[in-house]
């Protein structure tokens, strides 16, 4: 059975950190795109990162680059996202997904249930 599943949201203040997990499981995910998606409540799901099937590209919403840092450990089939100096405007369920074409930033084929991330002030 195919299954990502996020871990490590939760409630953090503004300026503070967090690092969302995915588990990725039910077939080889090593040459597949993982990347990261948020939806915050009134508006649509955007991208955030993405990290190539090696690890060795990784690609960011301007939104968050310098502050996010996607990677993965293709041995335990995990994908993280290190979120650094956070804002309220974070504020969002974030979703794992994995695509199986070479499209870091849309098609994605799989999906998981989300993980609430909120920044208080």
């Amino acid at each position: 059975q195919v299954q990502l599943v996020e871990s490590g949201g939760g409630l953090v203040q503004a300026g503070g950190s967090l690092r969302l997990s995915c588990a990725a499981s039910g077939r080889t995910w090593s040459t597949f795109y993982m990347g990261w998606f948020r939806q915050a409540p009134g508006k649509e799901r955007e991208f955030v990162a993405a990290i190539r099937g090696s690890g060795g590209s990784t690609y960011y919403a301007d939104s968050v680059k310098g502050r996010f840092t996607i990677s993965r450990d293709n041995a335990k089939n995990t994908v993280y996202l290190q979120m650094n100096s956070l804002k309220i405007e974070d504020t969002a369920v974030y979703y794992c997904a994995a695509n199986s074409q070479p499209q870091p930033r849309r098609g994605y084929n799989y999906w998981g249930q989300g993980t609430q991330v909120t920044v208080s002030s």
